[in-house]
């Protein structure tokens, strides 16, 4: 039995350490409340994220990110991408030298732009290996044995095959890739695009737009991505148009569940005290439209949401300056 150890005991986090337990691992699963922690041993399920699911009997919650982490060899950080550079810098002195790094989190560090493996490599003194897994994955589905395909990434090959071997079962299957870049920038920018998606929703502009929002904004992800030293092949698969798709038009989205409510006119500050879970992509807009600054990279959805999010245009008026821009080859745009 193999112990794989996962940081964080959100829906997502807990949906890794439900499928790991059921494929026969050993799972510390790590979160910051001890309540929860207490609650979970005692319960067998997170009645806070996933309460419908129980916990495997392999499945140890704990509070101490030393117990958690200490016999792994393959560590999987699901925590928001915000807090993964504290957990990590609290949980490296316990890393087993060897132990691989498998990032869970989809977004980008806000006042670094750094992408959360390049996180891992600035917290991380010993040269770990690191992957990434992205791709459409609502956690609920997962937890519930519903077939999803995903996808790993790594500049390790012998990560890849790792990882596809210790998370591979009947319900979950996983491609591999080396364009980390690619796969990232893909994970964080969707989430962006689908608050849009929750704003067209929101507004009640049809099918329609929906599908031109979704259309052109993979090709602002795209643009981005390749202008960081991505593939643009990549975008077109599980990491690109699969996670832009699920999450631009599934109803468990956190994040196109904000824009729906912003389309429906109520503020930023009150949609977010009312969540629960985080949504990634308010966080990874203002990323988002720095890093286009920086690479010189024009993003229009993400400029318009940034703007949106700061009170600088209401809703409708940036749907009509998206549609009233000049007008060239698709190409090119």
């Amino acid at each position: 039995m193999r112990t794989v150890a996962v940081l964080g005991a959100g829906s997502w986090g807990t949906a890794l350490a439900i499928h790991l337990g059921r494929l026969g691992h050993r799972v510390p699963l790590w979160a910051r409340d001890a309540r929860l922690v207490d609650d979970m041993t005692t319960r067998r399920a997170n009645a806070v994220y996933l309460p419908d699911v129980n916990l495997p009997p392999a499945v140890v919650p704990t509070a101490s990110l030393a117990d958690a982490v200490r016999d792994a060899a393959l560590i999987v950080l699901a925590v928001p991408s915000h807090g993964v550079r504290d957990v990590l810098a609290g949980a490296a002195a316990s890393l087993h030298r060897d132990a691989v790094l498998l990032s869970a989190a989809k977004g980008i560090e806000e006042h670094s732009l750094l992408r959360v493996s390049e996180i891992v490599a600035d917290v991380t003194a010993r040269g770990h290996r690191v992957a990434v897994l992205s791709g459409p994955s609502f956690a609920m589905e997962v937890a519930r044995e519903l077939p999803t395909a995903v996808l790993v990434a790594s500049a390790s090959a012998e990560a890849v095959t790792l990882v596809q071997e210790e998370l591979r079962g009947q319900f979950f299957r996983l491609y591999g890739s080396d364009d980390v870049v690619g796969v990232e920038v893909g994970g964080a920018l969707k989430n962006v695009i689908a608050i849009a998606a929750g704003v067209v929703e929101g507004l009640g502009l049809g099918h329609n737009a929906l599908a031109a929002l979704i259309t052109r904004g993979l090709a602002e992800i795209t643009r981005l991505s390749v202008a960081m030293g991505g593939r643009r092949e990549t975008l077109a698969g599980l990491g690109g148009l699969g996670d832009l798709v699920l999450t631009c038009t599934g109803s468990l989205s956190r994040n196109r569940h904000v824009g729906v409510e912003l389309g429906h006119g109520r503020a930023l500050p009150d949609i977010l005290a009312g969540m629960k879970m985080v949504a990634e992509g308010v966080r990874t807009t203002h990323a988002a439209v720095e890093l286009g600054r920086r690479h010189g990279v024009e993003l229009p959805i993400s400029e318009k949401m940034a703007a949106l999010f700061e009170g600088e245009v209401d809703a409708r008026t940036a749907v009509a300056d998206l549609m009233l821009r000049r007008q060239r080859p698709e190409q090119d745009a």
